[in-house]
């Protein structure tokens, strides 16, 4: 990969097609989301490698409890493996993992591995690993426009004191700057409720490869694409 390359400071990532690679090979869904963890171990890595500095991935939707109860289960096994399997290698390349989203609806023991892996790692700077967790930008822009209000009932702000800048304090992502480049793989073309708001002026990368078959060539790919954008966010240059 070309060293001049524009590298994107925030990645975000949509893993789509687990699912559908697990059909495809006549195997459980549940084997197609371990395949992309392992795809996700790798991006994570080369992610870091390439110099990102922020990589956000929505790894649980909130519309994903509605799938059946034993892929959620599955899901949320993977979780605590994972944090268990990966907290050495993520403390040893410097990546700070750290989880946004509603937290309440998961079990005591989801919610203790997420938080042991957000201690362990608070230290890291080579990059911030986000996992969306439990996450839905409505539900996220809902909670922050209800914890305003509460202020200004309290007389705490002023209605003429909330701007954009107030607004993106109060979301999930405060201390995150908005995504350059936002992929989502298996060929959809839509955001599904990620982001929204910080996406307002992210460049978006649709690929046909289906999550579990997403490797270093297809991250190389979507930022060889990212480097050929002009991003002039709404000026004229």
């Amino acid at each position: 990969m070309n060293a001049e390359r524009k590298i994107p400071q925030h990645l975000a990532l949509i893993m789509d097609g687990n699912g559908r690679w697990a059909t495809l090979r006549g195997k459980q869904r549940s084997e197609g989301h371990i395949a992309g963890m392992e795809a996700l171990r790798a991006t994570v890595r080369n992610a870091a490698e390439m110099g990102v500095k922020y990589l956000t991935v929505y790894a649980f939707s909130t519309e994903n409890w509605g799938r059946p109860q034993e892929e959620v289960d599955a899901l949320m096994e993977l979780i605590c493996k994972g944090v268990e399997m990966e907290s050495a290698q993520l403390i040893e390349n410097g990546i700070k993992v750290v989880a946004i989203g509603d937290r309440s609806r998961f079990s005591a023991k989801v919610r203790e591995a997420i938080g042991k892996i957000e201690q362990m790692t608070a230290a890291g700077e080579q990059m911030t690993f986000i996992l969306a967790l439990n996450y839905s930008s409505r539900s996220e822009l809902t909670a922050a426009v209800k914890s305003i209000a509460e202020r200004v009932k309290r007389g705490e702000l002023q209605c003429e004191a909330i701007d954009e800048s107030l607004i993106s304090e109060s979301l999930y992502t405060a201390a995150i700057p908005d995504p350059d480049l936002i992929i989502r793989t298996s060929g959809e073309c839509r955001l599904s409720n990620f982001l929204l708001w910080q996406a307002s002026y992210a460049e978006l990368y649709f690929t046909e490869v289906l999550w579990p078959d997403f490797d270093r060539k297809a991250l190389e790919e979507a930022l060889e694409a990212y480097a050929q954008r002009d991003r002039r966010y709404g000026l004229v240059k």
